[in-house]
């Protein structure tokens, strides 16, 4: 399960009294933990420095040249196996030489390891404990808390506190994306007496199981939903909206059957392809296309990524033309534009010759079966590099070309 989908349960453990007080029935008593972001605590919880009630070490990689010392015996945590909250198996494994030539160190279950350099730490601290003997890579730290506080205990305060930690524990000035171990071993956490956190954390595996299964059958739903949604754009698009139609044999296999009003044209007959640069100096707005949601102004999706210098010699777009990405027209990157700018010169730019509606096209090029017949049509060396090297015969509704 996704971290946002775990954080409303997980957060019960360790949340301020104002928010305990919308979930759960209020303590008797509550003090001043002392620590801004965390407020108020039951009185008889105990507010304590991490570093006291818990050791780390962290862990390395042998030279990933020398076979003597890879698939071994020993899982070998990294950040990619981080995705869950058990560790019970790992992508790689090392060899008992690889421990004596690395920093690596063979580390017991039951510890809490914790991502504290990865490019995920922009969103989440991922955080986990191992069920078995691991090592770690240097990208790691391992926690062994001591008696006073549970294992389980500290990886639902992380998990539940994950937004306030990753403000807390960034790194400043860092050039990678990582936690500062000083910050982190400084922070103060809020402890209850030892069977409270076995009840507490007793409580979350029970409600967070729930929110699991409900979220797996909502995941199942929206996959439904989804295949629903491809059929009935499907048979609008090549069978038309009347069940009783008369049908014909269209002659192109992936299409079979339309309606028997319906024209067979070559997509040339009623779409041209246009290449005309924007003017230099531009102000137009920035269109790209993508493959779940078709057309839009890239800033509205693309805040933060890279963004063109200049736009001067990109393609003009016009209301109603089909914008085409040919390396990705067979997972759906095709669309009609709805907006007035410029797109890549990358991309193919379809203009209507004849009165039409492009939102027809744009469902019909987005279809299953006209994606599987651009991956037909596509060549390269590799899928995610397939360009696609023809267009193809399409239907056309004769009410669409009226003159």
């Amino acid at each position: 399960m996704q971290h946002w989908q775990r954080t409303a349960a997980l957060r019960c453990a360790c949340l301020s009294i104002e928010e305990l007080k919308m979930t759960f029935p209020a303590y008797p008593e509550y003090k001043d933990s002392g620590v801004e972001w965390l407020g108020d605590v039951p009185t008889h919880w105990q507010v304590i420095k991490l570093s006291y009630i818990a050791t780390s070490k962290g862990g390395g990689t042998p030279p990933k040249d020398d076979l003597q010392y890879w698939n071994g015996n020993i899982p070998w945590v990294t950040p990619k196996d981080m995705k869950r909250q058990w560790i019970t198996s790992t992508i790689d494994t090392l060899s008992e030489e690889a421990l004596r030539a690395s920093s690596a160190s063979m580390i017991e279950p039951d510890h809490v390891l914790m991502v504290f350099r990865s490019g995920i730490l922009r969103h989440r601290i991922p955080v986990a404990i191992n069920k078995l003997h691991v090592t770690v890579n240097q990208d790691l730290r391992a926690y062994y808390v001591k008696p006073r506080l549970l294992s389980e205990y500290f990886l639902n305060l992380v998990q539940g506190l994950n937004r306030e930690f990753l403000f807390e524990w960034s790194k400043q000035g860092a050039t990678v994306e990582s936690l500062d171990s000083e910050l982190v071993n400084a922070t103060q956490l809020p402890i209850p007496p030892k069977a409270e956190q076995q009840a507490i954390s007793a409580f979350l595996n029970h409600e967070t199981a729930r929110i699991d299964a409900l979220v797996e059958e909502q995941q199942r739903l929206i996959e439904l939903l989804k295949e629903k949604r491809q059929a009935v754009i499907s048979h609008a698009v090549t069978k038309g909206l009347d069940p009783d139609v008369p049908m014909k044999d269209s002659g192109v296999e992936w299409l079979g059957e339309v309606p028997a009003h319906w024209d067979l044209l070559g997509s040339k007959r009623f779409l041209r392809l246009v290449s005309e640069p924007a003017p230099k100096g531009n102000s137009l707005e920035l269109l790209s296309v993508y493959t779940e949601i078709g057309v839009r102004p890239r800033k509205e999706l693309e805040q933060k990524g890279n963004k063109a210098s200049t736009t001067d010699g990109y393609w003009l777009v016009k209301k109603g033309d089909i914008i085409v990405n040919k390396l990705l027209a067979w997972m759906g990157a095709v669309g009609f534009s709805a907006y007035e700018g410029v797109t890549s010169p990358a991309y193919d730019i379809l203009r209507p010759t004849r009165p039409m509606d492009s939102k027809f096209y744009h469902y019909l090029f987005r279809s299953r079966r006209a994606q599987q017949e651009f991956k037909r049509w596509s060549r390269g060396i590799m899928e995610m590099r397939l360009r696609c090297k023809r267009s193809f015969r399409t239907v056309l509704p004769q009410a669409r070309l009226a003159e």
